[in-house]
């Protein structure tokens, strides 16, 4: 099973790629954001606690999207893999996660980082705001405070896949296609390993 995680700040144009990924090694997307944006627009308990803490620029207990990732997994069992988009965010985060796979006999193949500076990034999440209707696209001082969350919070992350032997950081700066060209470059070197 081809599992990756595709990881990058707001707006590194992960939403872009999986697309492409999704297609090209015919996988499942599991966006934690798309997840807990079903759940906002269901109106459910758990929606309406993750839409005050997104629209603070916040990141949602582990606890809660562990769940969802877990239910993912159990409705998708006989797929070629899944392409993480937002999640892990955190190393407690990597570690249930590796866990969950480990009792569904997979893991984690590689993590690929979309590399983008701070200015690109909001420039890009402000032109994204004018059509996405997303309140957390539209401020910038809430976008900057996104990404700084994203910088702390989840940079050990990378270091906790380096560590493994699973890390590549790529220049999510320029072409699309040359972005995704050298994406699955980087997979399929993994999936060699």
């Amino acid at each position: 099973m081809l599992n990756l995680v595709l990881f990058g700040p707001p707006g590194a144009g992960k939403g872009t790629q999986s697309e492409y990924l999704i297609k090209k090694y015919n996988l499942v997307h599991l966006s934690t954001g798309d997840l807990l944006r079903s759940q906002i627009t269901a109106g459910t308990e758990l929606g309406l606690r993750a839409k005050q803490l997104m629209d603070q620029g916040l990141l949602v207990p582990d606890e809660v999207v562990i769940g969802m990732i877990e239910n993912k997994l159990e409705e998708n069992q006989l797929v070629a893999g899944f392409i993480f988009d937002g999640f892990p965010r955190t190393v407690p985060q990597a570690v249930a996660l590796d866990q969950l796979l480990s009792q569904h006999d997979t893991k984690i193949t590689t993590m690929i980082a979309l590399v983008v500076d701070s200015e690109e990034l909001t420039r890009r999440l402000l032109l994204r705001g004018q059509t996405s209707g997303r309140p957390d696209d539209q401020n910038e001082e809430l976008i900057r405070r996104r990404v700084k969350e994203y910088n702390d919070k989840t940079a050990p992350v990378a270091d906790y896949y380096s560590q493994q032997g699973k890390f590549a950081a790529i220049d999510g700066i320029g072409e699309i296609d040359t972005i995704f060209k050298e994406i699955c470059y980087q997979i399929d070197k993994a999936v060699e390993r």
